[in-house]
């Protein structure tokens, strides 16, 4: 799937494709791709063992370096951390970590993913609730105009 990542420092924004994978204990982003993207690189109190799906240990070693970055993808938005390893052609992965706390609908056939469950404080969902907050606005606004317009014999329960 397509993603937005935007750096946090210089909001400069880079369109990637991301994989998701349910066998994948967490959110990576390739060491090779962070360092051309120029991402700001944090150093880990510890290194993290990786191995590859297969079991062998990863070519680029244990990961001693994470990004923190801002997520979009269809309306949602979120800050994310990535560790950073050696990911081969892929440039960023989204494992079950991400799976769980959004619970995307995900069509495989169609290979269309619907953020239809995100968390409190996903972006998406703060962007829907004020659009209802307004929205609600907007017609206690409209009912307001209504009652100046209409006659009050006309309202209901005025009887």
């Amino acid at each position: 799937m397509k993603v937005g990542l935007e750096k946090l420092e210089s909001h400069e924004g880079v369109a990637v494709k991301a994989l998701l994978d349910s066998g994948i204990t967490g959110l990576f982003m390739d060491t090779t791709f962070t360092k051309e993207k120029e991402f700001k690189m944090e150093k880990l109190k510890n290194s993290l063992l990786v191995k590859n799906v297969d079991r062998t240990a990863n070519a680029g070693g244990a990961i001693t370096y994470q990004i923190k970055c801002n997520m979009f993808f269809k309306g949602h938005v979120e800050r994310a951390r990535m560790d950073m390893c050696n990911l081969g052609k892929k440039e960023v992965i989204l494992g079950m970590p991400w799976l769980i706390a959004h619970n995307p609908e995900i069509d495989w056939e169609k290979v269309k993913v619907k953020m239809t469950c995100c968390p409190p404080i996903c972006g998406k969902r703060k962007q829907e609730e004020k659009k209802k907050e307004v929205k609600k606005v907007e017609k206690n606004k409209d009912e307001e105009t209504l009652k100046r317009m209409v006659p009050k014999r006309f309202w209901k329960g005025s009887r």
